[in-house]
């Protein structure tokens, strides 16, 4: 909060000091004397060489400089706003596709959209928006659905004076009378806490700051549990419980995390029965529980941490169900009674192990387990009966799609809920009863403006990376497009943390499509398309797969004639920015344009920085540089350090001044070591979004602003700005 405070008290000085940019048309200050001229050239950073020395090895950081963590530095803040000019001036060609980019985007979106309502305690709950507004409108109903609507929380009403504005968590106290929320107006994860009583419509005068967005209540409802974050590292480390009502300079520390290369979650059970409060790294998971009931209990070790085992856990009829990846490298499925839960060899398994399917995730019932298990690269559903008298998989006969577990937020229902999405199917919500085993389609998100799923055919194929790996990529395209080599394209990946870039349904993307680009989605190593040895084989010290199997999917393409070659383009954000930030300096030829949404292209140095978040938690993901070889391995490929004297494609950056999770400098000194260094002249601009972090903007409309702009870039340098059928 603090950096946003001074930016706002100083932002008359700025506007000095910037010579009133904003108002004068493509003119930019000179940082050094204020002096406002003609944007004759892009921004060039000054060098102030700084030495960073390690395993004998010497850096030289030219643009270190532009770091200042409080985010008030005028000189810093006037390069930036520099680099905001320079794109606008670099963008203003494309003002009208831009205007029609947000219109089709944000025409093919419901007015009227609205949740499925669930039923809690007698209470029907539900969010919806209203036409042209931002925010989401959380309401609820008592009994039916009939009822008299009850609003909770009106975002637009929250949101008003703020440029940012996210409402993160509602958590209803068990007699469904407090709403606790998590709201962060920043846009850096760090959120306030309130608790709104809905009895007299007020909130409660205690606010709780510097928090995390997690939340549970105890039983009783006397009692929220919440986690306290690191003032430095914003990590949440710290347990706390507030007493309703009290002062929360008096709530009690639970529990503090001494590990800071573990991540700290906290929630209620599904049942209702525990608090579960979760330790993860990379490799290694623990549970603590407990007793909902026993709200000034002390919270119980589940199964301690063991170096390389993962777990998590579902409670439900009195049992627990623990996914684990003990003796199992894509998981299993055991149970066990908490009396026995330390003991891992009294555990039943109830799902063994398989070599062609990982489970992903669990959800436990009184007589069924719900499971999300991907099988050759895709998501399925599959429910079993305890009993052994079911064992059904719900999946598609399209040839891409994903399928996820629905929140089903109690243990003892009797109809569940599972999602299913594909590139050319909207969002569907389907209701499975468990009792007649017939499923109900609840809910497909309606695409207003003509859409039609007809119109897009959708493929997966496998392509050989350079080490014969197959490669599996999800494509859709209009059916009007051929295949033959004349089409543009756009080619996105992820590849970290083990996150899988499922190929799910984007209203934006339909744009692309509608003028003839291809969309093809590399499902890289590094995430965990194929299971957990895909992950293994894209992190660490195998950390380079992902980025030739990128480069090995686009040349498959380009090679095989079924896209553009001239006109491939490529887009990544965060993890996925640093992919795009490698695949740039390894084949640069290979690309048009490419666009690197706040990119992690710093790589040594940030994970050398333990004060920066996400830094300490993430070696066991990139490898600690304070060993000889990771640090040797990681410079090899750290974007910013492999920046050469080559040609680069055109290319659009983004940022968030306010960014947690990749620093702003990060990408603002890329940018700058790239202009000094690159031989060629193609565009080179950066966005930086100085109200926004790592998400961007918020508000359900505002974020398709900066769609339409990404793609107004994308489609201004392939030049294929009419619709199929208006060729």
């Amino acid at each position: 909060m603090l950096a946003a405070n001074n930016q706002r008290k100083y932002a008359p000085v700025i506007a000095v000091l910037l010579g009133l940019v904003a108002c004068v048309e493509n003119k930019t200050p000179d940082v050094k004397t204020g002096d406002v001229r003609m944007m004759q050239s892009e921004p060039i950073a000054d060098k102030r060489p700084h030495k960073l020395t390690l395993h004998g090895d010497t850096r030289v950081d030219e643009y270190y400089w532009l770091r200042d963590d409080t985010r008030t530095d005028l000189e810093v803040l006037g390069y930036l706003e520099q680099e905001n000019t320079w794109f606008e001036q670099a963008m203003a060609p494309t003002k009208d596709l831009q205007a029609l980019l947000y219109k089709e985007m944000t025409e093919r979106l419901d007015p009227d959209e609205s949740s499925v309502p669930y039923k809690k305690h007698g209470w029907w709950y539900y969010y919806r928006y209203e036409a042209g507004k931002q925010y989401a409108i959380h309401a609820r109903r008592k009994g039916n659905l009939e009822a008299a609507e009850e609003i909770l929380i009106d975002g637009n009403r929250r949101a008003e004076g703020h440029e940012y504005y996210q409402l993160s968590h509602l958590e209803m106290s068990d007699d469904q009378r407090y709403a606790a929320i998590a709201e962060d107006t920043l846009s850096r994860r760090v959120y306030e806490l309130r608790i709104l009583d809905t009895q007299t419509g007020e909130f409660l005068p205690e606010v709780i700051g510097n928090a995390d967005s997690a939340l549970a209540w105890s039983a009783d409802g006397n009692y929220l549990f919440y986690l306290d974050k690191h003032p430095e590292t914003l990590l949440a480390y710290r347990v706390m419980r507030h007493k309703l009502g009290a002062d929360p300079s008096e709530d009690a520390l639970v529990y503090e995390e001494p590990d800071n290369t573990y991540y700290t979650w906290l929630y209620r059970s599904r049942s209702g029965d525990y608090i579960f409060l979760s330790h993860e790294e990379t490799e290694t998971s623990e549970y603590k529980l407990l007793l909902a009931s026993d709200p000034l209990g002390e919270f119980q070790t589940f199964l301690p941490r063991e170096a390389g085992h993962e777990y998590s856990i579902d409670h439900a009829a009195g049992r627990f169900f623990i996914r684990t990846n003990w003796n199992a490298a894509n998981f299993r499925v055991m149970s066990a009674e908490q009396s026995l839960s330390s003991n891992k060899d009294s555990w039943t398994e109830v799902i063994p192990h398989r070599d062609d399917a990982m489970v992903r995730r669990i959800q436990a019932f009184d007589d069924y387990l719900l499971v999300n298990e991907r099988n050759d690269g895709l998501l399925q559903i599959r429910v079993l009966a305890l009993d052994g008298t079911l064992d059904r998989y719900f999946d598609s006969a399209q040839k891409a799609y994903v399928m996820w577990l629905e929140q089903n937020r109690s243990t003892d229902a009797k109809k569940v809920r599972y999602g299913f999405a594909s590139p050319s199917t909207p969002n569907q919500i389907w209701e499975l009863d468990l009792d007649s085993h017939e499923t109900t389609l609840l809910k497909q998100n309606k695409v207003p403006g003509g859409f039609d799923s007809s119109n897009y055919v959708t493929d997966r194929l496998r392509v050989a990376a350079g080490d014969g790996s197959m490669i599996p990529v999800s494509m859709v395209w209009h059916q009007d497009t051929a295949l033959d080599g004349s089409a543009p394209v756009l080619i996105t990946a992820y590849g970290s943390y083990g996150s899988s870039n499922d190929p799910g349904f984007r209203n934006s993307v339909i744009s692309l499509l509608d003028r003839g680009f291809v969309y093809v989605i590399a499902h890289v190593r590094g995430g965990q398309e194929l299971g957990r040895n895909w992950y293994e084989q894209g992190r660490l010290m195998n950390k380079k797969n992902t980025f030739t199997d990128f480069v090995d999917v686009t040349s498959y393409l380009q090679d095989q004639n079924l896209v553009d070659a001239n006109r491939t383009y490529a887009i990544g954000g965060s993890a996925g920015g640093l992919l795009m930030g490698a695949v740039l300096n390894m084949a640069p030829n290979r690309y048009h344009g490419v666009i690197a949404e706040v990119p992690f292209v710093d790589v040594v140095t940030t994970m050398l920085d333990e004060t920066i978040p996400l830094t300490s938690g993430e070696w066991h993901e990139w490898g600690n540089p304070k060993d000889k070889a990771a640090y040797e391995y990681m410079l090899s490929y750290s974007p910013y350090d492999q920046v050469s004297a080559q040609d680069y494609p055109h290319l659009l950056v983004t940022t968030g001044l306010h960014d947690s999770q990749v620093q702003y400098f990060e990408p603002a000194k890329w940018v700058a070591r790239l202009r000094d260094r690159r031989s060629n002249n193609n565009k080179l601009i950066m966005r930086v979004n100085m109200e926004s972090g790592h998400s961007g903007v918020s508000g359900r409309l505002r974020q398709y602003e900066e769609l339409a702009e990404q793609f107004a870039f994308l489609i201004d340098l392939s030049g294929q700005q009419r619709l199929i059928g208006n060729q």
